[in-house]
């Protein structure tokens, strides 16, 4: 184990599923990561190793067959999975943050009917709020439920769904206007559909097509897609909770564990990075020497290593407030801020350390400097964390005068 992002107060069991995790990660991941990701193949091989190793239903509890774990055991797992492909800790993450929003806000039955297949991997979750127009503006949500009967009808087009074609189901955001009048705050007419299909692609089940994957720069492998709903029928038994118009607020606790996830794969791909960096350092031979003890390298490693640090710290800060029951928008909104600037950054000064040959995909820094930008993004841009920030600090901190 390395010496930086060491995480302390960690219990036996803690400890060993994190070791299990990265011994995974160092043998099935890292060696085979940069291959499949310039085919942009899907890691099935993987996945079913993910699968094997319980970590499907690591959040989940036991009574659903799941492990029960933590938050941060779950960030801590997601850090080392980042560190070795960014693209599987994707696959993982949505999965996560629809079990998530079934266990704190789902009906019984939809919780027995659910988790125990998605804690044993059979069933695999998908998470979708963003709309081709509307961006980090949710509140312009324009897809459409509408009553008739025992069933709603969906229509509308949703983007940016991770595991849209693997998985077989999906947390979908609209609006819903039944018992919310005109004038009604949007974020009060918004209600989450637990949405069941086939894996793939194309009509999926009746109503409900999911076109092929969107071709990016970089998290390849995990396929990425849009939803396109065109009289989607649901029972009303799978609107999330029962009850309509509590979507929004739902889709935001899930985004809360989302965001400590996005910070923990920028700390993965950080100490990747890092590791790299200084390996190559000592490698290379410049004027007679190892670059690494050219003082200018030095103090890139110097940096690099603390930005590593600081993050990781503020990853468990922000997942330990979660797992605690108090709120923790302002700790995951500065985690996910902090620890994606520095993975950018720090990716960046790996692939300068790397000269000419960072340049190359013959070296995994290629990768990793592709990946990096999607961390800026995802969960929302570091703007919108700016904003959470800066409203959640003045109701700290209101002038009282």
């Amino acid at each position: 184990m390395s010496r930086l992002a060491q995480t302390h107060g960690l219990t036996d069991v803690q400890r060993e599923i994190l070791s299990t995790v990265r011994d995974f990660v160092d043998k099935e991941i890292i060696p085979v990561a940069t291959e499949l990701e310039h085919r942009d193949e899907y890691p099935q091989d993987i996945v079913d190793g993910l699968k094997e190793l319980g970590l499907f239903g690591l959040m989940i509890p036991e009574e659903y067959g799941g492990l029960g774990e933590s938050l941060l055991t779950y960030a801590l797992c997601v850090e080392e999975i980042a560190r070795g492909w960014m693209s599987v800790s994707g696959i993982i993450n949505t999965h996560f943050i629809v079990a998530y929003m079934l266990k704190q806000h789902g009906t019984q039955e939809q919780k027995d009917h659910f988790l125990p297949r998605m804690a044993a991997g059979d069933i695999r979750g998908a998470f979708s709020m963003s709309e081709p127009a509307l961006g980090s503006d949710v509140s312009a949500i324009s897809s459409k439920a509408v009553k008739d009967g025992d069933e709603y009808v969906l229509n509308g087009q949703k983007m940016w769904l991770t595991n849209g074609g693997t998985s077989s189901l999906v947390a979908v955001l609209v609006k819903s206007d039944e018992g919310h009048p005109e004038g009604t705050a949007p974020q009060k007419s918004m209600t989450t559909f637990l949405v069941e299909k086939e894996p793939g692609f194309g009509e999926v089940r009746p109503g409900l097509t999911i076109p092929g994957k969107i071709d990016k720069m970089g998290y390849k492998g995990v396929d990425t897609t849009e939803l396109i709903m065109d009289g989607l029928r649901v029972p009303a038994d799978r609107v999330l909770g029962g009850v309509t118009g509590r979507g929004f607020y739902q889709m935001m606790d899930g985004v809360e564990v989302g965001r400590v996830n996005v910070a923990a794969r920028g700390c993965g791909v950080a100490q990747r990075a890092f590791e790299l960096g200084v390996r190559y350092a000592q490698q290379r031979h410049t004027f007679g020497k190892q670059i690494a003890q050219h003082q200018a390298i030095q103090f890139k490693l110097a940096e690099m290593a603390t930005k590593v640090e600081a993050a990781h710290a503020m990853m468990v800060n922000a997942a330990r407030k979660k797992d605690s029951g108090e709120r923790n928008d302002l700790e995951a909104g500065m985690a996910k801020y902090l620890a994606s600037e520095y993975c950018k950054e720090v990716v960046e000064d790996a692939f300068r350390i790397h000269g000419g040959y960072g340049f190359s995909k013959e070296y995994e820094i290629e990768r990793l400097y592709r990946e990096a930008p999607m961390l800026l993004i995802g969960e929302g841009t570091a703007e919108i964390q700016k904003m959470i920030i800066g409203r959640r600090l003045l109701e700290e901190y209101r002038f009282q005068g």
